[in-house]
């Protein structure tokens, strides 16, 4: 069965996407921990990050390392933290949060944003993200 992000890679799901290549996708968290909660994922569905291939693992963190900084052009923040975790969704996803604060990386911590909300950010990310 298809996951979750596997569904949204074949459009079955809408997702406010920032960046998108052809092995990789980055979208923004519906239920964000802070403005700007971003997911990079493979668009090839591995469970666990550290069964990627060692190219799709360090191709992965260059993607990432390109979307946060479109969010750190777009949010004002301190810095992009990164998560890992993977318990959620069976399919490797980074979390790319702006930070201001700790309590933000601790994923009890939540901002309510709404879909058009959501739409902005996407395009505002989505015009700083450089390929």
């Amino acid at each position: 069965m298809p996951s979750l992000f596997t569904k949204i890679i074949n459009g079955e799901i809408p997702a406010h996407k920032i960046a998108e290549n052809e092995d990789f996708l980055a979208f923004l968290d519906i239920n964000p921990n802070a403005k700007g909660h971003t997911l990079c994922i493979p668009k090839k569905e591995v469970n666990k990050i550290f069964d990627l291939d060692e190219a799709a693992y360090i191709n992965l963190m260059k993607f990432s390392k390109k979307v946060a900084h479109a969010l750190e052009k777009t949010i004002a923040c301190k810095r992009i933290g990164m998560a890992v975790v993977g318990l959620e969704v069976p399919h490797v996803h980074v979390h790319l949060i702006p930070l201001n604060d700790m309590k933000e990386m601790t994923f009890q911590h939540k901002v309510e944003m709404n879909n058009e909300q959501l739409s902005e950010l996407a395009y505002q990310v989505a015009a700083n993200y450089t390929v």
